[in-house]
């Protein structure tokens, strides 16, 4: 987001969030939690022993291979990284590809939400395209047979026309952002394992904040939630296509290493591991861009969240975006902190520049504060 690239200090603090949707490991080793000193310290202490009890002579020749060794490691790493660099990067030119093959986006899902804004819409204009997602169907049955929404222990729906009949109209303005969302994240994040629930309880999140802060301001609070909830469509997209493309080629390297039966090489490369680094940059760079590229394709013609998604990707400052981006915005830049906070990554000096930069109201941040966005509420009769 140009928001937080063109401030050095919210850029550092929004690349820190990033870092910790990815792992929590990962984003305390680059918020310097890592005591590198008594590491370094435990290094030179075992290098002591090894040298008092082989031969100096012995030690240096040792030494000599293993620097060798460790060169040649960081080249095949070097080399295999900007391999997947530029495959992935050639991937992101395709933006076709990114909707149709990586998030595989039914024309339904936009159009469901889109109907879902417009005054005059009915059940029965989206029973017909819920139905034609087999995967939308299914949830939609297992929600309504929760026990917490079961008007009746001993029955169940199976029926997705008749679910969707129960659930009604104001609860699927929640419901359908949430299900078509989820259904768009990663199969896997590994081997960032709980990179996938993060990805999901941030989009979550940001929606049910933006919602909170529409209601208050008087403005669309559908609107408002599913632009929140889908301004983190880029980083589907990015995970997605990153991870796949980093397995894909990975098995291939030491497929063809064994095949050619270079035992050096395949040795190194079985001890490869998958760089955060990489995916973070990725992230960085493209995601809100991405985000407002991949909801452009989606020919929203009266739900009006293409714009805000534009101001997400480009705008400089929070003053020249649309209300809509602004309230998104205002609900990226709170959930960044609490994520932050939860974690001890943010300062209180870091947390004023926050939501300053966001212009983040002292009754916004109680009402966030105050507010459930976290979880669903939906109300059946």
């Amino acid at each position: 987001m140009q928001f937080f690239d063109n401030n050095d200090a919210i850029s550092t603090i929004y690349q820190q969030a990033i870092s910790l949707s990815i792992s929590k490991d990962f984003a305390e080793k680059r918020h310097g939690k890592v005591d590198l000193v008594d590491f370094q310290g435990s290094e030179q202490e075992n290098r002591r022993r090894e040298l008092l009890s082989v031969e100096v002579k012995a030690q240096q020749d040792k030494i000599v291979a293993a620097h060798g060794e460790e060169h040649f490691r960081k080249q095949v790493m070097a080399a295999f990284y900007a391999q997947v660099n530029k495959q992935v990067n050639a991937q992101f030119d395709n933006k076709v590809y990114l909707y149709n093959d990586v998030l595989n986006i039914e024309d339904a899902a936009p159009t469901i939400l889109e109907l879902l804004y417009l005054r005059a819409t009915s059940i029965n204009r989206i029973k017909p395209l819920a139905t034609s997602l087999s995967w939308l169907a299914t949830d939609l049955v297992n929600l309504v047979n929760k026990p917490q929404y079961r008007k009746r222990a001993d029955v169940q729906v199976n029926d997705a026309n008749l679910a969707l009949s129960y659930i009604g109209l104001d609860n699927l303005k929640l419901v359908m952002p949430t299900f078509i969302l989820k259904h768009w994240l990663p199969k896997s994040t590994a081997p960032f394992s709980l990179m996938k629930r993060k990805l999901w309880n941030d989009s979550l999140s940001i929606a049910l904040a933006a919602s909170a802060l529409a209601e208050h301001s008087g403005a669309n609070g559908y609107t408002a939630f599913t632009t929140g909830m889908l301004s983190n469509i880029g980083q589907l997209a990015i995970t997605r296509c990153y991870l796949t493309t980093y397995n894909r080629m990975y098995k291939q390297e030491l497929r063809d290493a064994f095949n050619t039966k270079d035992k050096r090489l395949h040795n190194i490369l079985s001890k490869i591991e998958n760089s955060p680094e990489l995916l973070l940059e990725q992230l960085i760079l493209r995601s809100s861009k991405l985000s407002a590229e991949l909801i452009e394709q989606m020919n929203f013609d009266r739900l009006p969240i293409t714009e805000a998604m534009f101001d997400l990707a480009y705008s400089e400052t929070i003053t020249k975006m649309s209300p809509l981006a602004q309230l998104v915005t205002k609900a990226k830049v709170y959930v960044t902190y609490r994520n932050l906070a939860k974690e001890k990554l943010i300062s209180e000096e870091e947390t004023g520049l926050l939501f300053e930069s966001a212009k983040l109201t002292k009754t916004e941040i109680s009402l966030l504060n105050k507010s459930d966005i976290d979880h669903i509420k939906l109300k059946f009769n």
